[in-house]
């Protein structure tokens, strides 16, 4: 048996993928800015979160193999927090870590 690999169609970086699918202009228009407008969400949601591990790292004069240690990752994490590789993470994952150095969280839905 075999199975095909080869892509039949790509969207180019910044096309609209909705549109690729078949929606009406319209319809592909909204979608894209609905779209748009959660990965943006989520993305302030990660950097906020990683803004506040790096703070308490820096506060606290961690050094990276430390603040992994008590984080429960691995070193390459923790830099890759204080360098805000936000598609690395969840924001599960940061809000993890962020319980594991005291803080209390809050969520709020607006």
């Amino acid at each position: 048996m075999k199975i095909e690999t080869k892509s039949a169609h790509v969207t180019p970086a910044g096309g609209n993928v909705f549109a690729d699918l078949g929606f009406s202009p319209e319809q592909s228009s909204v979608l894209k800015a609905n779209s748009q407008r959660i990965i943006s969400e989520k993305l302030a949601i990660k950097n906020s979160l990683m803004g506040e591990l790096a703070k308490w790292i820096d506060d606290n004069q961690l050094k990276q193999i430390e603040a992994a240690e008590i984080l429960g990752v691995s070193r390459p994490r923790v830099s890759d927090v204080i360098n805000r590789k936000s598609m690395k993470f969840t924001i599960d994952a940061l809000v993890d870590m962020l319980a594991r150095t005291g803080k209390n969280i809050q969520l709020s839905v607006r």
